[in-house]
């Protein structure tokens, strides 16, 4: 084992600032007389993007497998799928040389309007830190190590370099932060990846309550922090924040920097030592993987196209699918001959194949005829003869399946889309195929949601299949055949329009500002709290059978907090085919001091069923289920009292309910202070102990102040009134009655309250 500690004595001032810059856009920076090798990087997170040049950004990647995106993978519900995948990633990038592969995204989808959203998993926090668990353990099982990103708050591609996410603190701990935290702390992913945009006035790579305060000594991560490649603006303050790694290299005025401010006292060298040891550990873990050799090319491509299936969420059935007795079938739309499978940017893949959507049709369909209609053009614009041409299609055959993809630039790293539509022509397109042929099933392959209202009456059937990778062709001919039953289930909400969405008003920002106005409800959390209709709910999928929830249960009616809960329900396939269901457990406090939504997803479980067949599953819950973000205490707390246990097969589709009451353990501190109420101070056993006998005055000195008829005469109540008034501003109304100052009273009643803390 090397001797970090031994190691970093050695090395110069210079080689330590040298190693916390990339040597190029790809490696790190070896330091050869001491042994210490590169490491290399590459682009992820659904497949490994290693350029060729390994000293050139943007040169032609060596193909791999392009695995399903984020907003397909996290459809599947599936964590163990997501290990395998992250296994096999990991093979290709030991194949191709790679210590570190960039990804996976946890950021959570504020709005559909992200460019980025294909690379990201869900809108709820809980969802998309199990996902990434699976993917990150599943990657470094292989000696291989991820790179968590973009940490935080980078929830737009919009001025994404420059923009301050502005987030309350709440906001930030219940959303923006747990599925990085759970990632970190349950799969320690060799390096975190910092986000380019500013956070509450910060950058991200400059944040030290971000990156040292919250994620290096809050949540104990032990591995280093790199920054998104060229989100740095000051080298030594990002040293000092916890900022470890810079890329991409080489940048000597950088270097120079870290060497000028420790030489001149402005950076202590136990900071950049710090750094250099956090680098070498990963650089050693890294080289301990041998590298080199090929890959099963062939297996992954058939793990790429079960995943693929197994995301694909079937949203509208009339029963038309599965496919069996069509002779006469109009394939229509662009994407069945031209795949859309993934988003622009970084992330992009060079596919080891590529299956042809049209193709695969054919290999499953037997003996039926197949026509194609291009259906669409390939940018925006409108030509009626291409709608003229598939209707004439649709109309001679027994079903038609429409294609549709939004247009290769709509969806990419770097800008956000415009709106959440289809072409005109598209549009236009459905409609007229669905008059003139009511069995037409409607493909999508979309990253994100599009509005379906204009046509989605007219389909028979619809099938959102995401950007579902290199063999997503093939994964749909799977399930419109009835070889795969789907059983995906939306990460994020559908919902009718744009104008419905959470963060509407406060998207994009203003004057280089992003305000998250709509703080802990963001997708279903805000959609059930204003009861806002929504074209498909968080969690919903259908599938080619049914299924059953029968007998739930709770380990015990009344709980400890840290003991937890466990939950569990009977649950039957009472279909004729094999299916999968993914169970659905949300949580509901009755009451609680600040406001909280309707119910929050807090477990779940995917279920192979026979038809028939039943299985009991088990989910448990911990503290952190029935917790939440209190910023005045700075801390997760539960409170006393009743919460219902919601078993579901979507966030709209409750099947069972289990109400529970949970006994708190906290011993909080008293958050009382001058400019408590007098409500606050009665609801506080503390400030209620040491008030008792001038609370009694003051009732008295109120009942005596007001009549019934000086609540008729006022319109009001009194009581009511002063109840929400600050004890302080009570104690002024009693003039000089009182033995002292009013506020030397509230403070003699503070250190009293204090002292017991």
């Amino acid at each position: 084992m090397t001797d970090i500690q031994n190691l970093i004595k050695k090395m110069s001032l210079e080689e330590k600032a040298a190693l916390c810059t990339g040597a190029g856009p790809w490696t790190t920076t070896p330091v050869e007389h001491l042994g210490i090798p590169e490491m290399t990087v590459a682009d992820g997170p659904h497949g490994v993007r290693r350029v060729e040049d390994i000293n050139d950004f943007v040169s032609a990647s060596i193909p791999a497998t392009c695995f399903p995106s984020a907003a397909s993978m996290a459809s599947t519900w599936d964590v163990d799928l997501i290990n395998k995948i992250g296994e096999a990633i990991a093979e290709e990038c030991i194949a191709q040389e790679v210590d570190v592969i960039l990804g996976p995204g946890v950021n959570m989808k504020r709005t559909p309007l992200c460019g980025r959203n294909f690379e990201y998993y869900s809108e709820d926090p809980y969802l998309a830190g199990e996902i990434a668990v699976g993917f990150i353990k599943g990657v470094q099982s292989k000696g291989v190590g991820t790179s968590l990103k973009h940490f935080a708050a980078n929830n737009q591609e919009y001025q994404r370099s420059t923009i301050n996410s502005a987030v309350d603190e709440r906001a930030l701990r219940e959303i923006y932060l747990p599925a990085f935290e759970a990632a970190v702390k349950e799969a320690k992913p060799w390096t975190v990846m910092c986000a380019y945009n500013k956070l509450n006035g910060t950058y991200a790579a400059e944040n030290h309550r971000l990156l040292t305060e919250i994620l290096k000594e809050e949540w104990g991560y032990e591995g280093f922090v790199v920054s998104d490649w060229g989100a740095v603006h000051d080298r030594v303050e990002a040293l000092e924040a916890g900022l470890d790694l810079e890329m991409p290299g080489p940048r000597e005025r950088r270097v120079e920097a870290v060497i000028k401010a420790v030489r001149s006292g402005e950076l202590d060298e136990a900071v950049l030592d710090e750094s250099v040891r956090r680098i070498l550990e990963i650089v050693f873990k890294a080289a301990v993987t041998k590298k080199g050799g090929s890959f099963d090319a062939a297996k992954n491509h058939a793990l790429a196209r079960r995943a693929a299936g197994e995301g694909m969420v079937l949203l509208k059935n009339n029963g038309i699918l599965p496919l069996k007795t069509q002779k006469n079938i109009a394939i229509i739309g662009r994407a069945a001959q031209e795949a859309y499978y993934q988003g622009g940017g970084s992330s992009h893949i060079n596919p080891t194949q590529l299956d042809n959507p049209f193709e695969e049709l054919q290999k499953l369909a037997g003996d039926a005829e197949l026509s194609y209609a291009e259906g669409y053009p390939m940018d925006e614009s409108f030509d009626q003869a291409l709608i003229d041409q598939a209707v004439e299609n649709a109309s001679t055959a027994e079903v038609a399946l429409l294609y549709v993809s939004l247009p290769a630039t709509k969806e990419s790293e770097g800008y956000d889309r415009p709106d959440l539509d289809f072409s005109a022509h598209q549009v236009a397109l459905i409609k007229a195929v669905t008059a003139i042929q009511p069995n037409t099933v409607v493909v999508l392959n979309s990253g994100a949601p599009v509005v379906m209202s204009e046509w989605i009456e007219g389909a028979a059937a619809v099938l959102q299949a995401w950007m579902m990778g290199q063999a997503g062709g093939g994964a749909i001919a799977d399930v419109l055949f009835g070889k795969v039953n789907p059983s995906g289930k939306l990460a994020e909400t559908f919902p009718f329009k744009l104008e419905d969405t959470p963060a509407y008003v406060n998207y994009p920002g203003e004057n280089g500002t992003v305000r998250y106005g709509e703080g802990i409800f963001i997708g279903y959390r805000y959609y059930n709290a204003k009861e806002v209709p929504t074209l498909f709910p968080f969690g919903y999928g259908m599938s080619f059978t049914s299924f059953d929830y029968q007998n739930p249960k709770v380990s015990a009616d009344n709980f400890r907090d840290v003991d937890g809960l466990t939950v569990s329900v009977e649950v039957t396939n009472t279909g004729e085919i094999a299916g999968k269901e993914i169970v659905q457990v949300y949580v509901h406090d009755h009451e609680s001091k600040l406001a909280r939504p309707p119910k929050e997803l807090k477990a779940f479980a995917k279920v192979d069923l026979q038809p028939g067949e039943t299985k009991t599953v088990t989910v448990s819950l911990d503290f952190r289920a029935f917790a939440y973000y209190h910023p005045s205490y700075q801390q997760w707390i539960t409170e006393n009292g009743e919460f219902d246990i919601l078993i579901g097969a979507s966030s709209a589709d409750i099947r069972c309910t289990e109400t529970v009451t949970l006994q708190s353990t906290l011993e909080l501190p008293s958050i009382l202070n001058r400019d408590s109420t007098l409500r606050e101070w009665t609801e506080d056993p503390s400030g209620m102990n040491v008030l008792a006998p001038l609370y009694q005055q003051i009732h008295e000195q109120m009942l005596s102040n007001f009549s019934e008829n000086d609540s008729a005469q006022i319109g009001m109540d009194p009581m009511g009134f002063l109840l929400d008034t600050p004890l302080l501003n009570l104690l002024h109304f009693f003039g000089d009655g009182l033995p002292s100052s009013p506020e030397e009273m509230v403070d003699d009643l503070l250190a009293k309250v204090h002292s017991t803390d």
